[in-house]
């Protein structure tokens, strides 16, 4: 939900501007009309727009992941307790909005009355509605409800009845309902009473160009609205004819209509809201680099292992340790070899099919020289260099083990707060550096699944302690490191 109202609410402010600033004062009022309509159709439906962006992060084969087991999410995440607070805000929005939907129907039903309890009369596409009280025309539906004193005294100008019947030809009722309907949904957002102004300004600036090119007398009928201007309206559902009797409305009376500024102004709208959908609507998606699939298929592990004898060589070069692959040390483990598959052709092997050619292709005997100067690899790399886990003679660990590390996340971690209809689940992928000396730094959120979740890992991440740097040849390194967190609905 505050997803929701935010973006909306930033396209809403964005759109409304750009209306104030190039469109009103143009003489463009229909294309106007419609525009306005459009920026509320459109703010509702651009938090439901997702345009994907793809950033491709390393395999993750020898990066550890959080992985849910058994229903149980990997790192525990605190449960909320009742939040009164918020049952106390959704109970008063409620209040508000049902007092203002009653307000809404109640004015909806004494105009209906009106009709009934007043005399009709047909009057070309509308209806005159009678009324006794004094009051100036004004417009609601098909129906223009007049003072019977004035109507039979024949004191009501042509002019007035042609604005009215604008109203009521072109369905500006329709326009003022919808807007109405959406202010008392969303009565906390001061927008809408701006929206709703302007909606209402653009319908007199349709009615009063009706009327200067129906009577041709632009002074007389300035003069008439000049002299109506102080009577209060009746309702504010209604199109009243004295609405906004401003300066505006007589300017544009004798304004003249530029085609081409229109429609240069028209033009600013294409990268505006191509702008404002890439602003608020592309989401960056974490997808792990896709291996290659060749004619080598490279194989490691202990499993294969099971009938090589690896030979350890000392400073000297001698040969003074013979071991299997389950005796080696991390070190010597990542610079054993790894074995290469060939297949027949340019398809992917099964794994039964790998472990066959395995046991036939396995070499008996493998020479592992840690004093090797290739395999010194970092004396005179720049100490900026930033290794993945998979380069590493070992890898980075948080002090006590990744058990300990998933605990202290836990403890950390607050659950963001959500609607009670929203079940947030889903993984927050975020890559950070190990330094060199174990502090952490460089944090990126890849994805989140939204309502702050990445922001509050960032931030936990943020508390952690020093880890045990990664190391090449006992040389600690700057490591890239990837952390998948699975965060379950509660139960």
């Amino acid at each position: 939900m505050t997803d929701f109202l935010i973006k909306s609410s930033l396209s809403l402010g964005v759109l409304l501007i750009t209306y104030y600033l190039f469109l009103e004062k143009e003489k463009m009022h229909q294309f106007n009309r419609f525009y306005l309509l459009f920026c509320l159709l459109f703010s509702f439906a651009i938090p439901f727009i997702t345009i994907k962006i793809i950033q491709e992060i390393p395999h993750q084969e020898t990066i550890p992941t959080i992985i849910p087991i058994e229903g149980v999410s990997s790192i525990p995440i605190i449960e909320d307790s009742t939040n009164y607070w918020l049952i106390a805000a959704w109970s008063l929005y409620g209040i508000i909005t049902f007092i203002l939907l009653f307000r809404f129907v109640l004015n909806i039903w004494k105009l209906n009355a009106k009709t009934k309890s007043n005399p009709v009369i047909e009057y070309k596409e509308a209806k005159l509605v009678l009324v006794k009280e004094k009051t100036l025309p004004y417009t609601f539906m098909n129906y223009i409800f007049i003072n019977e004193t004035d109507y039979n005294e024949r004191k009501i100008e042509d002019e007035l009845y042609t604005h009215e019947l604008i109203h009521v030809n072109q369905k500006h009722i329709l326009d003022i309902l919808f807007i109405e309907m959406l202010k008392v949904i969303f009565w906390f957002n001061p927008l809408f009473i701006f929206y709703k102004k302007a909606i209402q300004l653009n319908h007199e600036f349709l009615a009063d160009e009706k009327v200067v090119k129906s009577h041709n007398n632009v002074p007389f009928y300035q003069n008439l609205l000049l002299s109506k201007a102080n009577a209060n309206p009746t309702y504010y559902l209604a199109s009243n004819l004295n609405y906004s009797v401003t300066k505006k409305r007589l300017i544009m009376m004798t304004k003249t209509a530029s085609k081409s500024r229109a429609f240069l102004k028209k033009g600013i709208l294409i990268p505006l809201l191509t702008a404002l959908v890439f602003s608020l609507c592309t989401k960056i998606v974490a997808q792990e680099t896709p291996q290659k699939e060749g004619k080598n298929i490279y194989v490691n592990g202990e499993a294969y292992y099971k009938k090589t004898t690896f030979e350890i060589k000392d400073e000297k070069g001698k040969v003074v340790a013979k071991k299997k692959y389950s005796d080696l040390t991390a070190k010597q483990k990542k610079l054993a070899p790894p074995l290469i598959i060939r297949s027949d052709n340019d398809k992917p092997l099964s794994e039964k099919e790998i472990i066959e050619k395995t046991e036939k292709e396995e070499p008996k005997t493998f020479i592992i020289d840690e004093f090797d100067p290739k395999n010194i690899k970092t004396k005179q790399q720049d100490p900026n260099t930033i290794y993945n886990t998979a380069g590493l003679t070992e890898n980075p660990e948080y002090p006590g083990g990744m058990e300990n590390f998933y605990k202290f996340v836990g403890e950390n971690y607050t659950r963001p707060k959500t609607p009670e209809e929203v079940k947030l689940a889903g993984k927050v992928y975020i890559t950070f550096i190990i330094e060199a000396d174990g502090n952490l730094s460089d944090f990126k959120v890849l994805r989140d699944i939204g309502y702050g979740t990445g922001e509050e890992a960032v931030r936990v991440l943020k508390l952690s302690p020093k880890w045990t740097p990664g190391t090449i040849n006992d040389e600690p390194v700057r490591t890239l490191y990837s952390l998948p967190i699975a965060i379950q609905p509660k139960a």
